[in-house]
């Protein structure tokens, strides 16, 4: 078949991260603030009660415990991995299948679900039929509440950590650093603070912690002073780097460290797990999060990706100043603040419905089952503003009727560390009739999905899956249908992708 030829043909692509954060309020939404409604304490493992059921109880709870119809995962806000890809098609060459993340694919399109009038989540469930007999996608929507503006969040205490390494040289990344922080500067608030620390084959602190207030020239003129040295002691740039935001913590402020690097580290510790071991207690201790931004054409994907993982964070990938002002004013506001720590989803299916199911990417993301509501196992951290999307492929059973499915998140309160809960169900009846007749936000979702199928071949196809010229008529129709630019971009992309296989 086509599409099992194209998936051989594909290869090469690096993922990551990109970032800055601002005080922009151009794109924002706007939302109520609130408290989240707090959900009975459960014991740890235990599967999700129906609807939500404040006593835990069910008729369906039986069901529900069979550990084969369970899927946890936790939350994941990345995107670096489509933003790279795009990048690598567009210089006419495939991404590498092992850099590509489908959830980070699925989750670089904004998506239109109910928010909820407080702090936590939504919960939606939706779904429809594929091309594929008994196969349907199954789609969990995740949604925080939004932020009102700039003036909303806590004042924030940002540790950049800029890497000036020799590879730093190529045109895209240290001059776009530098640009981009430039730009955060002018940008933020008074009360506002930064660091900045600098590495190559050694990392120096170039400045501690200074407010913005009465400060913006001096830290202008240190970030024009910035110049590319020589090695990559990636390792030796994050231990100084929160040593740096230990100093300089404060409190009631968002006190983040934001990693702009190739993460091409070649020099010191070069292990994920290493380099997060020595700055674990701060991390623990004083909840300084990381947030990693990746430049350059080459990209150590996957080693920024497990540290952003690791240090409570996210990655973004930019590569020109249109995308690095777009993360900065849109992107990155909505990672300074935090709504949730340690999130995790539990998806129940019903045995009597599902025959089959799997959750399509998150492969470094899982969770185990009975590990849901231990708080201790870490999750994800998402931000107000932030929607999370997790798509199934779901075999349901001959003449499936009745409930289907229930999703739930957990999460812990920034400040409290107190848990809630929230749920959403889907019904048999309630999948459309085909997934290029659903809405929006569901296509959207198939085809950002299928198309990272098509250059990664991990395990079996997802079904229903076309070959990727009929993708990108798909994909082309509904960028036509929206007349929206960021789907218009992923058309060319597929597109670009059929080309060169």
């Amino acid at each position: 078949m086509d599409r099992f030829r194209t998936r051989r043909l594909l290869l090469a692509l690096t993922a990551a991260s990109g970032l800055l954060l601002t005080a922009c309020t151009a794109g924002e939404d706007t939302g109520d603030a609130g408290k989240a409604a707090d959900r009975p304490a459960y014991g740890a493992g235990e599967p999700a009660p129906a609807h939500g059921d404040e006593d835990g109880t069910s008729e369906r709870d039986d069901a529900r415990e069979d550990p084969d119809h369970l899927s946890t995962f936790a939350l994941d806000v990345d995107t670096a991995s489509y933003d790279y890809a795009r990048r690598t098609l567009a210089e006419g060459r495939l991404p590498d299948p092992s850099t590509v993340r489908p959830e980070e694919f699925v989750n670089s399109f904004r998506q239109d679900y109910p928010r909820p009038d407080g702090d936590g989540f939504t919960v939606t469930v939706d779904g429809a039929r594929t091309d594929d007999e008994d196969w349907s996608l199954v789609r969990v929507g995740l949604a925080t509440r939004t932020t009102g503006g700039s003036g909303e969040r806590p004042p924030a205490a940002l540790t950049f950590v800029l890497d000036v390494s020799g590879s730093m040289a190529e045109p895209g990344r240290l001059d776009l650093a530098k640009e981009s922080l430039s730009v955060m500067t002018d940008r933020l608030r008074d009360d506002d603070s930064v660091a900045l620390v600098t590495f190559s084959d050694e990392a120096e602190t170039v400045l501690p912690m200074t407010r913005l207030d009465g400060d913006r020239d001096e830290i202008q003129d240190t970030i024009d002073d910035l110049e590319v040295q020589d090695s990559t002691n990636l390792g030796a740039g994050v231990e100084t780097g929160y040593e740096t935001a230990v100093e300089g913590l404060r409190e009631g402020a968002t006190n983040r460290v934001v990693l702009v690097s190739d993460a091409l580290a070649n020099t010191g510790d070069t292990d994920a797990g290493t380099i997060l071991e020595k700055i674990a207690g701060e991390r623990r201790e004083h909840g300084i999060t990381l947030f990693g931004v990746g430049v350059g054409s080459d990209y150590g994907d996957a080693l920024m990706e497990r540290l952003a993982d690791r240090g409570d964070g996210h990655t973004v990938y930019v590569s020109d100043e249109d995308e690095a002002r777009e993360v900065f004013c849109e992107q990155l506001p909505r990672h300074v603040d935090l709504t949730a720590r340690d999130a995790k989803a539990q998806v129940a299916f019903d045995p009597e419905a599902v025959q089959d199911f799997r959750l399509i990417g998150y492969d470094n993301r899982r969770v185990a089952d009975e590990d849901f509501r231990d708080d201790r196992v870490d999750g994800g951290e998402v931000g107000p503003g932030h929607t999370v999307t997790a798509l199934y492929a779901v075999r349901t059973a001959p003449g499936a009727d009745g409930h289907l499915a229930t999703a739930t998140v957990r999460w812990l309160d920034p400040a409290t560390r107190a848990p809630h809960e929230e749920t959403g169900d889907l019904e048999a009846d309630a999948l459309d009739d085909s997934v290029w007749s659903a809405g929006r936000g569901l296509r959207t979702t198939a085809t950002a999905a299928y198309f990272a199928d098509a250059l990664s071949h991990h395990g079996p196809p997802v079904p229903g899956a076309p070959h990727l010229g009929e993708l990108a008529g798909h994909a082309d129709d509904l960028a036509d249908r929206t007349q929206d630019e960021d789907l218009r971009r992923l058309a060319e992309a597929i597109d670009t992708a059929r080309r060169l296989t």
